[in-house]
């Protein structure tokens, strides 16, 4: 049951990200905890959702170490020099970003209370753009939960 001056609410938004590609790691954090202020939710969960099959969403800590091992780290698990059946039908050169995108994931569920995502400290939402070229992403985020109610003024 909601708290009073507040009602159960589901809210679906966007958040435009521009990358060049290439497993660049872009952090979104502060656009997903603006989302959540800006619809008035208190309490509930931020889905965060990236359409397309060449990019992944999850979170790390956003520190400039991270930043070049977990490009790294998927070029050793899906090198862009192996051969992918998907390049031999599409000839996209992007074979290795679908493989890479389907190891991370498309979504991700992040919980808030009082307003505030529940992150750990180093802890941040990152898109991360596999594509072979630059992209702009438009991230789905949808909230649920408690909303505060605007007050009728009275």
């Amino acid at each position: 049951m909601a708290e009073p001056g507040t009602a159960m609410a589901l809210v679906t938004d966007t958040v435009r990200v521009c990358t060049g590609g290439d497993a660049e790691i872009v952090d979104v954090t502060t656009q997903v905890a603006a989302l959540v202020y800006e619809h008035r939710f208190v309490e509930g969960q931020a889905l965060v959702f990236v359409p397309g099959s060449t990019a992944g969403v999850t979170t790390l800590e956003y520190e400039p170490g991270l930043l070049q091992d977990i490009p790294a780290a998927f070029e050793r698990l899906a090198p862009r020099s192996a051969r992918y059946h998907h390049e031999e039908m599409w000839h996209d050169g992007n074979g290795h970003s679908h493989v890479r995108a389907a190891m991370l994931g498309c979504s991700l569920a992040v919980p808030f209370r009082e307003g505030k995502l529940l992150l750990g400290t180093w802890q941040q939402i990152v898109l991360i753009d596999f594509d072979n070229r630059p992209r702009q992403r438009d991230l789905v985020v949808q909230l649920s939960g408690e909303r505060r109610v605007k007050s009728s003024g009275r």
